[in-house]
């Protein structure tokens, strides 16, 4: 089979510009970082065993998105996602959503992990550029492929698919947060308010990468349930479950000074920070299930 390009007027389009832009701002973001060391990264910080896993989580956001792009990037020029047994509108939109999601968080966690001293390096510094750049294109990206038409943009482009997004970002942002808070328990503390919101956070992002799978592989007509009850029964307990997440979060906040008294090395920012994404995350999950309501009623009705 000969391999197809693009036409000429094609690489001068706005989709090719800026999944270019993604590509070269997210290569030079994580070769930035790959260059300080993890001597150079850890000398400087007050308490390096505490931050290392948002560094890892940085790295692994730049690294996963790059790669997941530069291979859409270069299926698109030689025309073979036709050939891929995936639904390839669904797949662009969610890369660009999530990856603009995703790198906005690692452009804020990575300059307040670096910038804990007095004399950042320049590497640093401009790592911490070049990554509020990739947001910016993955931004981009996301806002080209929603003035597209329906039918170009699929489920995902749609205000649902949208929400379903933001709730697996949500859950992405719980693993290093839940991770460090585990790691950083003092031998024979147990928390249950811990492990009952990591088991919550757990059992979303699952129910999030079914659904995911479901509509990247169009599998939904295969569904043992109508597609749309199964994705209301997902968002319904979703809502549940982050329900009992936000309430323990808040909890933590008000029990804060005693768990610091607990556990000392305890950091107060990053129970904010669980308190805030889980009020987001479940904000989402409440409209999704709303919008799922709305439609079963629509169609009960018809």
């Amino acid at each position: 089979m000969p391999v197809i390009v693009l036409e000429a007027r094609d690489f001068t389009s706005p989709l090719f510009l800026v999944r270019t832009w993604e590509v070269l701002s997210g290569c030079t973001t994580f070769s930035l970082v790959a260059s300080l060391g993890p001597s150079e990264l850890n000398k400087n910080l007050s308490n390096p065993e505490h931050l290392n896993m948002f560094k890892n989580f940085c790295m692994f956001t730049w690294c996963f998105f790059f790669t997941l792009t530069l291979l859409i990037h270069i299926l698109s020029v030689i025309q073979f996602h036709s050939l891929i047994p995936i639904s390839w509108k669904n797949l662009t939109m969610t890369v660009a959503v999530l990856g603009a999601l995703m790198c906005f968080s690692a452009s804020v966690v990575f300059p307040w992990i670096v910038m804990d001293h007095q004399r950042p390096s320049p590497h640093s510094v401009g790592a911490a550029v070049a990554s509020c750049l990739t947001f910016l294109a993955y931004t981009s990206e996301s806002y080209v492929l929603c003035t597209q038409a329906h039918e170009q943009r699929g489920y995902m482009g749609s205000m649902p698919g949208l929400l379903k997004i933001l709730q697996l970002w949500g859950g992405c942002q719980m693993i290093p947060l839940v991770v460090e808070a585990v790691c950083g328990l003092p031998h024979g503390v147990h928390s249950w308010q811990l492990w009952v919101s990591g088991m919550s956070y757990g059992i979303c992002v699952l129910l999030s990468l079914v659904t995911l799978v479901v509509i990247l592989g169009d599998f939904a007509g295969r569904c043992l349930l109508p597609f749309d009850r199964f994705l209301a029964g997902f968002s319904l307990i979703g809502v549940l479950l982050y329900m009992v997440a936000t309430v323990i979060c808040f909890t933590k906040i008000l029990q804060l000074r005693d768990l610091r008294q607990t556990i000392p090395d305890k950091s107060p920012e990053l129970v904010i920070i669980e308190t805030v994404v889980a009020s987001i995350t479940l904000l989402a999950y409440t409209v999704d299930l709303a919008f799922s309501i709305k439609l079963l009623c629509d169609r009960s009705h018809t």
